[in-house]
């Protein structure tokens, strides 16, 4: 980081377990949380906040000015899930599901995007994380761009429907 620069750049990100499936319970979930701060403060990034939900997470960063959004966001997915699956934390193979939701925050804003991500368990008893991110996405002015992922014998099919008949139509 130059000495010479200055920069304010809140950010809410939030992103998924692979499938979206509820894999992180009380327990683990605390552990990940933790294990987020930590790996934070290592690689010079101040997070706020986060909460870890059973099959997603939200954090509320200052992104510096040596890191690019992208690279911020692989260096915590990457490294959380390494650290996961190195820990032993879960049975099996742990992952983060593709992609990532990242939205500004006014430093205005900050108080009120930190108390709703404490709060997400109060938010989840009424709306599923799916709808959450729609919500964030149209709020912002986004497209939302529905996935076509299904779970078909334990394996992931990407894309539109192979059939008119399973699209709708």
């Amino acid at each position: 980081m130059s000495l010479h620069s200055y920069s304010r750049v809140w950010l809410h990100a939030v992103w998924g377990t692979l499938e979206r499936r509820p894999l992180l319970a009380k327990p683990a979930a605390v552990r990940v949380s933790e294990y987020l701060h930590q790996y934070s403060a290592q690689k010079g990034i101040y997070l706020k906040t986060n909460y870890v939900n059973p099959d997603h997470v939200h954090i509320l960063v200052d992104l510096p000015t040596s890191l690019a959004i992208e690279e911020m966001m692989h260096l915590l997915k990457g490294a959380s899930s390494h650290w996961i699956n190195e820990s032993h934390l879960l049975p099996g193979k742990f992952g983060w599901g593709r992609g990532y939701g990242i939205f500004s925050v006014s430093h205005s804003g900050i108080g009120e995007v930190a108390r709703y991500i404490a709060q997400q368990e109060e938010h989840h008893r009424q709306r599923s994380f799916v709808e959450e991110v729609r919500r964030l996405v149209e709020r912002y002015g986004l497209d939302w761009r529905q996935e076509h992922e299904t779970v078909e014998n334990g394996f992931i099919r990407a894309g539109p429907p192979e059939h008119p008949a399973e699209a709708g139509c």
